[in-house]
């Protein structure tokens, strides 16, 4: 397969500068994560029509760029950097905030030659090596673009044979898969005719306003790079394809298992089948804890919520653990309704908790904190984003595909499947693992 070979690198800002002195402050969702890798998400195109001369790739890359000049007018957060203030005190500690300094987004043109959107999409394995080549700035953390002033937004366009894959990374302190795909969306409006985009994103922090401890003051050491933790090197990723007709037929399964008709959700059954086959697939002890990492959105559950659009990090992640024996002998239906019951117990008081404790004494996650052990899944990304909307002007995107940012062992990555009503799981697990999952019938009977 061939290799990736980069054609051009340059920096792309805001074509209007509309608010200078903007300044954006980090809330506990934000600054949890500084320790943490980037988001990266790339959407496969076919490649335009008539568009396989240089003349017509020239035009389509300066298209872009124009387009994404305009959608940054809107997000002036991704144009600008991380910046600091240090407060003298007992403790010397800092504040991070956005500077909307508008020094723009690093933008870079290359070329996959002899790679094929068939190379990218038919192996059973993702091929890691040419995905992750499609990716800007991998290997830079969020604390980084603090320390070395890092872009916050990354953007390549490559070229394949007969596709065009179109990357971005964003600093995962600065935006969450919802504010991620905002602006993706907002881009592809642009792209394609629009004079403004349909949802602008809110930017007030107002909810935070009236806490004593914000803006947050964290020790110097929080954002010193820790360097990026190293994935084990048979790590693997595969894409398992769930059907509308199957995930309807898992959902009334596990609803039937506890009595139900509608309790558990489609995700939730979903989650839940994969975790089964996980445990089934790492021969760990019977009396072992098995962990589960959902990520909660939580913009919908405070009151007054925060809008769709605000712009930021609003979810937080919380373990649900079972034994392994229970989680195997009991059923997918109890496994969901454990989750089920999880989920619907985090309530509004539980979330304002978190922001006041976490303003008052802030805990940094980093990997090593985390119990990212052979017993542990991590779930990421939503199947309700808007994934195959983002058509630049010349169709809906083929396929989502993820970067290398934040790959552990363990790590899912949810997304809407082509077809309507499916749902793709991109799994990320050791070999043995993954090899263990496709020979499993309970688990592949609802695979595609």
């Amino acid at each position: 397969m061939g290799r990736t070979q980069i054609i051009s690198k340059s920096t792309v800002c805001a074509a209007i500068h509309r608010e200078p002195n903007l300044r954006i402050d980090l809330t506990p969702w934000d600054l949890k994560l500084i320790q943490f890798d980037t988001i990266q998400k790339g959407l496969l195109f076919r490649k335009p029509p008539n568009d396989n001369t240089d003349t017509s790739s020239l035009n389509l890359i300066h298209h872009l760029k124009t387009s994404l000049s305009r959608t940054l007018d809107y997000f002036p957060a991704l144009a600008g950097r991380l910046a600091t203030i240090e407060h003298h005190d007992d403790s010397n500690t800092i504040s991070v905030y956005i500077n909307c300094n508008n020094a723009g987004a690093e933008f870079v043109h290359a070329t996959a030659d002899g790679v094929s959107v068939a190379d990218i999409i038919s192996p059973v394995y993702v091929p890691n090596e040419i995905v992750y080549s499609f990716f800007p700035l991998n290997g830079v953390t969020n604390c980084q673009c603090i320390s070395e002033a890092k872009p916050l937004l990354g953007v390549q366009v490559t070229e394949l044979v007969d596709g065009i894959f179109i990357a971005c990374t964003i600093n995962h302190s600065v935006v969450d898969g919802t504010s991620f795909w905002h602006f993706f969306n907002s881009w592809s409006e642009i792209s394609r005719g629009s004079d403004c985009i349909s949802k602008l994103p809110v930017l007030e922090r107002g909810f935070l306003s009236e806490s004593e401890y914000f803006p947050i003051r964290l020790p110097l050491w929080s954002i010193e790079p820790s360097g990026t933790h190293t994935p084990p090197p048979n790590l693997r990723q595969r894409v398992f394809h769930f059907t509308k007709e199957n995930i309807a037929k898992l959902k009334a399964k596990a609803n039937a298992e506890i009595g139900s008709t509608n309790k558990i959700s489609s995700l939730q059954a979903i989650l839940s089948q994969i975790w089964r086959s996980f445990t089934r697939n790492r021969s760990l002890d019977p009396d072992e804890e098995v962990l589960f990492m959902l990520g909660i959105g939580v913009r919908q559950r405070l009151q007054p919520p925060l809008p769709p659009e605000y712009f930021g990090n609003a979810a937080q992640g919380e373990f649900v653990s079972m034994k392994a024996r229970y989680q195997l002998e009991q059923g997918l239906g109890n496994v969901a309704l454990k989750m089920n019951k999880f989920i619907a117990a985090y309530t509004e008081e539980k979330i304002k908790n978190f922001l006041e404790s976490w303003g008052k004494n802030p805990e940094i996650l980093t990997w090593d904190s985390l119990p990212m052990k052979n017993n542990a899944c991590f779930a990421s990304s939503s199947p309700r984003f808007n994934f195959y909307g983002n058509d630049f002007g010349w169709g809906r995107p083929m396929a989502v595909r993820s970067g290398p940012a934040n790959k552990v062992d363990g790590k899912i990555t949810l997304f809407a499947g082509v077809e309507e009503g499916s749902v793709d799981v991109e799994a990320c697990f050791l070999a043995q693992t993954l090899q263990g999952m496709g020979n499993d019938t309970e688990f592949m009977q609802f695979v595609s």
